[in-house]
């Protein structure tokens, strides 16, 4: 296989908040947060899976207002039925988002037990975490973005983490089994109005996961508000810009990543919806599972091939458990495994000679401002303004074990490339 491969730098959307503590105080500081928490109270903090880049800081700046109050906040995991539905699971990947028990002396309180809170108005119950439901009152942290399952007023956001989230795996398999679109908006708006939410701190991030904007709604404008906050994620969201190809090569997936492991609005929604293919990437091949999955590998059934690697990393009961509540039974499909990162690509190309193949390596669907491109590629990427050649060509290359030798570019800490 002599196939030459060149560093290449998108120019995604990178608007930034400047001062992200600033950005959260002075929204909690306009609810105002006085108003809703008294000396002793409790304050559930809902905070989910994903791998939000800016976590730590919206979460610190919210305990220091809460404090200032003397109020009494506690994490809870508002993540369904990830963590394979188990409570240690959920408390084990709050704590890997950088909130452990030590974080200013936060507690997390992680159980699978809810109650029922009420009904929606075509009766499907509704329910709420149980330490959630006893708090005197409840902030949601969650980012916005396109869902990667369909297209609606509300997709993945504040409504979402209250309805699904809060719910845990009882509440998110009912939402599914009555359909998304419309129970979850639908339970949303039971809990904002029959449990103690005070507010929604919803984060929109640039095309290079950093936060653009940092909105903290009060719980009555959540439903109104989210879906402006979505359209500016739409935008604001990066893609491969090259098509058609042969093989779009992902190094990672993971549920801190995307809730399928990977973005269908990257990857392509026909992939789970049917319909047109769009972008044409003839195969995608996914190498590796990120180890803060914890084997949840919902999502894998949506690419062509992987290696034996990532096959032995799926646990398949935390996947199984996230596909059979959400309903999603296609995502867990294991793709044809071949041994090797190089039997990968070997047959991702089978059909085409070394010197025509179009290709492109990311790191993940998230990180798209680095990208590697086949040399047939190079007089589409001149052409596009978006796109800068970013160093030079080398040949694709493995291991002695067949496993595809990691870009520098895409080496965590790697600043040559910027």
């Amino acid at each position: 296989m002599n196939i030459l491969m060149t560093p290449v730098r998108q120019h995604v959307a990178d608007e930034q908040v400047g001062d992200i503590g600033a950005e959260v105080r002075r929204g909690l500081r306009s609810l105002p947060l006085s108003e809703h928490v008294r000396p002793g109270m409790r304050v559930a903090l809902a905070v989910g899976s994903r791998g939000i880049s800016c976590l730590q800081v919206v979460v610190h700046s919210i305990i220091e207002e809460i404090a200032q109050l003397d109020g009494q906040p506690f994490f809870v995991p508002a993540m369904g039925s990830h963590g394979g539905g188990t409570a240690e699971m959920q408390r084990t990947i709050v704590e890997e988002t950088g909130l452990q028990p030590d974080f200013m002396d936060v507690p997390v309180y992680s159980s699978m037990e809810t109650v029922q809170i009420g009904a929606t108005p075509d009766g499907m119950p509704v329910f709420l975490d149980a330490h959630a439901a006893r708090a005197d009152a409840i902030i949601a942290i969650n980012r916005i973005k396109p869902h990667t399952s369909f297209r609606a007023t509300w997709e993945s956001g504040l409504m979402k983490i209250l309805a699904i989230g809060l719910g845990k795996a009882r509440g998110a398999e009912e939402i599914h089994r009555h359909g998304v679109v419309q129970a979850m908006p639908a339970a949303a708006r039971v809990i904002l109005a029959k449990a103690p939410v005070i507010a929604g701190v919803g984060i929109v991030e640039n095309g290079r996961h950093q936060p653009a904007k940092i909105a903290v709604l009060p719980a009555e404008r959540i439903e109104a508000e989210e879906p402006v906050l979505l359209e500016m994620a739409r935008q604001l969201i990066p893609k491969v810009p090259l098509e058609p190809l042969d093989l779009l090569l992902i190094q990672e997936m993971g549920k801190e990543i995307s809730g399928l492991g990977m973005d269908t609005n990257v990857i392509g929604m026909w992939r789970r919806l049917g319909g047109p293919i769009d972008p044409l990437f003839k195969v995608v091949a996914v190498l590796s599972l990120t180890a803060r999955s914890h084997g949840n590998a919902s999502g894998v059934g949506l690419v062509d091939l992987i290696p034996q690697r990532l096959r032995d990393a799926i646990d398949l009961d935390a996947t199984y458990t996230n596909c059979l509540t959400s309903g999603n039974f296609p995502a867990a499909r294991i793709p044809l495994t071949l041994p090797t990162d190089r039997d990968v690509v070997r047959a991702a190309l089978a059909s085409v000679g070394d010197e025509d193949a179009r290709m492109v390596i990311i790191r993940n669907t998230l990180n798209l401002d680095r990208l590697w491109v086949s040399q047939p590629l190079l007089k589409e990427v001149e052409a596009l303004p978006t796109l800068q050649i970013a160093g030079e060509a080398r040949p694709l290359a493995f291991d002695h074990e067949g496993a595809l030798i990691q870009p520098p570019e895409f080496v965590a800490g790697d600043t040559d490339f910027m």
